[in-house]
């Protein structure tokens, strides 16, 4: 776990940075720089090319981390990198003409509820293009063991650019339409310097042949475009959904603020993720059953520990956040308890999707994804009409949660392992006591200064117990190290 631990901790303070300036971003400049109508579309546009950058980038960015360390060869590799890089435009150079002279019907359909998004559709494929090449480029790097830099550029970079835009437009240097205009600039510019940054990690040399194993390259690529918006269509349909059924479009930003505050608690998979991945990809093509088990059963711990601990914090100084957010905005409150509950579950899986997706079984990825993007989409066509912003949220909650014990259920099946144990029933304990003992009770202050006193406490009390039970020696260990105990 030594370089797991090393790039995951670096990479976690570069999220969680990166989730500091999304915090500035998301709860107090979006909410006071631009009106409710424009910080909807943004939450819309962003979604939207969410969900279509898997396709754009064609499953490359998997196909890289499950193949790269199959090669031995320097022509070997040259040719899988070069094909890499030019498979995506199969599917991008179509889609484009496509929607050049069809433009009118894409439009009219996306725009039925909300007639502002009609004038955005170009903007949308632009950033799903951005994000699609930025993510191949990342897991070029990510194959060498290298992936600190790639994490501030997706975590921080752009949020920090955004930050500056927002400003601009609190100052009147730029109009809201011009900000949508930037917002396209920023996603170009932070693809490109990824790109700079992969090529000299490993400068490319184009060798024009085709790759071994280029139709199981070809066919997982395939699959994983499925595959990778499945795993988009969780995080987005919801907010996609919202944007179409409810008649206005603020409704997207009430729901994105409330989403944003209990994504935080993911921040430390994703943060392990990026080197959990090449990590799992090698055990596997080694076929070293005992790494696997261990890094299974350790990151899942790992992760449930320090997510167990920011879902405190969440959960028990969300009232207390609200007070000091704008009044329309508080009724995400119940949005924000649910999906958190959901992302803990997430947490709890460790590196399981690294398995399945870099496993020969990665084709029931697929299977599994598209039974859980109908039941995604049914559950928000029946619960949005009938709960609004919160029936999407139950949507999702139980989506997720089905789709996650099914991921649990199948590697155990056929690897023989599950990463749970008595140390995570011992953790859930704790989560639920605490959660029970403190949800109720409040510093008589201003918001602010209780949130500090009560996260101050949260973090005396959880970290102690953890290192007084011994429940993770990685934890145990992180605790000594940075508390010098």
């Amino acid at each position: 776990m030594g370089i797991v631990l090393n790039q995951s901790f670096k990479n976690t303070i570069s999220t969680y940075l990166g989730f500091g300036v999304g915090a500035l971003n998301t709860l107090f400049l979006y909410t006071n720089f631009l009106s409710d109508q424009y910080y909807g579309l943004v939450a819309f546009v962003l979604s939207a090319a969410n969900i279509m950058m898997p396709f754009m980038a064609f499953g490359v960015h998997n196909a890289i981390v499950k193949y790269y360390s199959a090669y031995k060869s320097k022509n070997s590799i040259n040719s899988f990198l070069t094909m890499m890089l030019l498979l995506p435009l199969v599917f991008i150079i179509p889609v484009a003409i496509i929607g050049y002279f069809s433009f009118d019907s894409i439009a009219n359909l996306l725009a039925t509820e909300n007639v502002i998004v009609k004038h955005y559709i170009w903007h949308i494929f632009i950033i799903a293009v951005a994000m699609a090449y930025f993510e191949i480029f990342y897991a070029w790097t990510k194959v060498q063991f290298q992936t600190v830099f790639g994490n501030v550029m997706k975590e921080i970079f752009h949020r920090i650019l955004i930050t500056i835009l927002l400003c601009c437009v609190y100052m009147e240097w730029l109009t809201a339409n011009q900000f949508l205009q930037a917002l396209v600039g920023v996603y170009i510019l932070r693809m490109l310097l990824m790109k700079l940054y992969a090529f000299s990690v490993r400068p490319p040399k184009f060798i024009f042949q085709k790759s071994d194993n280029f139709y199981d390259i070809l066919k997982y690529a395939g699959l994983m475009i499925v595959a990778g918006s499945i795993a988009m269509v969780i995080l987005d349909i919801d907010k996609f959904m919202i944007g179409l059924m409810l008649e206005h479009i603020e409704n997207v930003a009430y729901y994105s603020v409330a989403i944003f505050i209990a994504t935080v608690i993911a921040v430390p998979q994703r943060a392990m993720h990026q080197i959990m991945m090449p990590l799992t990809a090698q055990y596997l093509n080694e076929n070293n059953k005992k790494a696997l088990e261990d890094l299974y059963k350790r990151s899942s711990l790992n992760l449930l520990v320090v997510s167990g601990f920011i879902f405190l914090l969440i959960i028990l100084n969300i009232n207390e956040l609200y007070r000091v957010l704008p009044k329309e905005f508080t009724g995400g409150l119940l949005v924000v308890i649910i999906i958190s509950i959901a992302k803990l579950y997430d947490n709890m899986l460790g590196n399981n999707n690294a398995i399945l997706f870099n496993s020969e079984y990665y084709r029931m990825v697929l299977v599994f994804g598209v039974v859980l993007t109908v039941l995604a989409v049914v559950l928000n066509l029946i619960c949005i009409p009938m709960f609004g912003i919160n029936g999407s949220a139950i949507a999702t909650f139980f989506a997720i949660g089905i789709y996650n014990t099914v991921k649990v259920l199948f590697v155990q099946k056929k690897f023989k392992m599950q990463p749970f144990s008595i140390a995570s029933l011992k953790i859930l304990a704790i989560l639920i006591v605490m959660s029970l003992l403190l949800y109720f009770w409040e510093f008589p202050f201003h918001p602010v200064i209780n949130i500090l006193l009560k996260s101050t406490l949260i973090g005396v009390l959880y970290l102690s117990t953890i290192y007084k039970l011994n429940i993770s020696d990685d934890m145990s260990l992180q605790i000594k190290k940075y508390l010098r105990l």
